[in-house]
């Protein structure tokens, strides 16, 4: 399953430092689940959503949706 969370946030101009803001979530940890170094919880996933204002299921590519 891939993340796609930095594609997101480049379409919709956003920086770690401003999901960061949205979400509460720590500039280091939204890096390493932008970049894959890091597995996200459902509730980071969820946060994250909500300040996309997106649905979960388009954070990450699956075979599986």
């Amino acid at each position: 399953m891939k993340i796609l969370l930095n594609n997101i946030m480049y379409n919709k101009n956003i920086s770690v430092r401003q999901l960061s803001n949205m979400t509460g979530i720590s500039k280091s940890t939204i890096n390493n689940i932008a970049n894959e170094k890091y597995s996200p919880t459902m509730d980071h996933m969820e946060q994250i959503a909500k300040a996309l204002k997106t649905r979960i299921t388009d954070l990450f590519d699956s075979p599986y949706k």
